[in-house]
């Protein structure tokens, strides 16, 4: 499975905050993810975040499309919800208002992979 991380620069000192933050965080309903044509583009399997100092990291494992997996998180309650909530702790702002300006900053926080290992599943 692929996985992806995005990182998010905090305000020194913020920690707890920010941990607090994500303490309430609204899972999807569902981990499927639709592709623009209504078929199933992907899954999200799995998600965490780490933080120590000034930097915040989420860790998405998925399958499919990560485009199609980053428009599905664009439009989550839970998500928007940290995104707004996150505003105030983050030393640049984050345009993730609109679906747009989300996948803008996805993209731009997308850390670049230098390596996956996984074992089988069953």
């Amino acid at each position: 499975m692929p996985y992806a991380a995005i990182t998010y620069d905090i305000k020194g000192g913020h920690e707890d905050d920010v941990a607090e933050v994500f303490s309430g965080f609204q899972r999807p309903k569902s981990n499927l993810v639709p592709g623009g044509d209504g078929a199933q583009a992907g899954r999200i399997l799995a998600t965490a975040v780490f933080i120590r100092d000034a930097t915040l990291v989420r860790f998405i494992e998925y399958e499919g499309d990560l485009d199609a997996v980053a428009r599905f998180m664009a439009g989550q309650p839970g998500v928007r919800e940290v995104e707004r909530k996150l505003a105030p702790y983050l030393n640049n702002p984050r345009d993730t208002s609109t679906e747009e300006g989300f996948l803008r900053t996805f993209r731009a926080s997308l850390l670049r992979s230098v390596t996956q290992f996984a074992v089988p599943r069953s």
